[in-house]
């Protein structure tokens, strides 16, 4: 799956779970990115609003999504 940036230079990593459907409240992306269950480029990561840049890769559960300008 893919993100499309759209001209801007990053999207925090909390609004692409929210923005994707992921998860339908700011709190719920908060958990489960504490939690552990979000892979950013191949290592967890727990930094809630993570600014997440073109040819980044996040994963949570099997769902992979690119980003993409």
């Amino acid at each position: 799956m893919e993100f499309q940036l759209n001209g801007q230079e990053f999207i925090q990593l909390n609004d692409l779970l929210k923005v994707m459907s992921i998860v339908g409240t700011g709190g719920e992306a908060k958990i489960r990115i504490l939690e552990g269950e979000v892979f950013l480029n191949g290592e967890e990561c727990n930094v809630i609003r993570k600014k997440l840049y073109e040819g980044d890769v996040v994963k949570i559960g099997e769902l992979e999504i690119l980003i993409i300008n």
